[in-house]
């Protein structure tokens, strides 16, 4: 089972849209997907209690609520006959649940809005995904999507050169347009609208989906994504390989805080 995270501690950066959007592709698909909601506002849930009777089936966990009658986990868990499951995050994440919350995960989507503030917001997410969750880079697992792009704006082209200089995958860009808004209105994804109508953004999609394939064909070919215990201990040359491997990481960092402070 493939799982999937959209994360931002920013709210508003289009993480209930990206997360929706996906369990449809992937219930077009005929992957049986699951959509977590962790978020108190409950938007995915919504927008899956809205879905027409004749849509693919998606299951939903509304993992926001809490139950003293079932563990934890048992309330979390996802049907094996599920392929994927897609985890809708909640604002203002705290680096230090980062790491839980990102364990095990195949890929780790994160959206972000062309303004000021998310641009900046979104650097210190990757930094605390780099550092606190300890993604690697070499793992692939992290991706950016710009969503709500303007194209020729001032602010869009601001939004490219901050994630230029990040080094990690812009998996696509979507642009702003209504069919977001109705596909939300309506319980369905753009991939269940009249394809005239959405012409224009099912491409982002499969740009999506082709990268989220490759995260998982990673896993099925037994790709390791965390060293085991087994592996910890090191020559002192191979710790010193390890050191330089993690120094890109820092540089990023780097990257981040600079384009903070100056974008702008």
């Amino acid at each position: 089972m493939q799982r999937i995270i959209v994360l931002n501690p920013k709210g508003g950066a289009g993480k209930t849209t990206i997360a929706s959007n996906l369990a449809a592709c992937y219930a077009v698909g005929e992957q049986r997907p699951a959509l977590m909601d962790l978020d108190p506002q409950a938007s995915s849930m919504r927008w899956l209690r809205k879905r027409p009777d004749d849509t693919p089936a998606i299951h939903g966990i509304a993992g926001f609520e809490r139950s003293g009658a079932v563990t934890r986990s048992w309330q979390l868990r996802v049907p094996a006959e599920c392929g994927a499951v897609i985890i809708d995050t909640p604002a203002a994440v705290e680096a230090h649940t980062l790491p839980e919350l990102t364990r095990g995960a195949d890929a780790i989507l994160v959206p972000v809005m062309p303004s000021e503030i998310d641009i900046h917001a979104t650097a210190k997410c990757i930094a605390d995904l780099l550092l606190v969750a300890k993604i690697r880079r070499s793992e692939n697992r992290l991706g950016i999507i710009a969503n709500r792009v303007r194209a020729n704006t001032l602010v869009s082209q601001s939004l490219m050169r901050f994630l230029a200089s990040l080094d990690i995958p812009l998996v696509t860009t979507l642009r702003d347009t209504q069919n977001y808004v109705r596909s939300a209105e309506l319980g369905i994804g753009v991939a269940e609208m009249p394809r005239w109508q959405v012409q224009q953004d099912l491409e982002n999609w499969r740009q999506i989906m082709a990268w989220l394939s490759t995260k998982r064909r990673g896993r099925a070919a037994g790709l390791p994504l965390r060293t085991s215990p087994r592996c910890r201990r090191r020559s002192p040359k191979r710790r010193s390989a390890s050191r330089s491997a993690r120094a890109p990481s820092l540089a990023v960092l780097h990257v981040c805080r600079t384009l903070s402070a100056h974008v702008w």
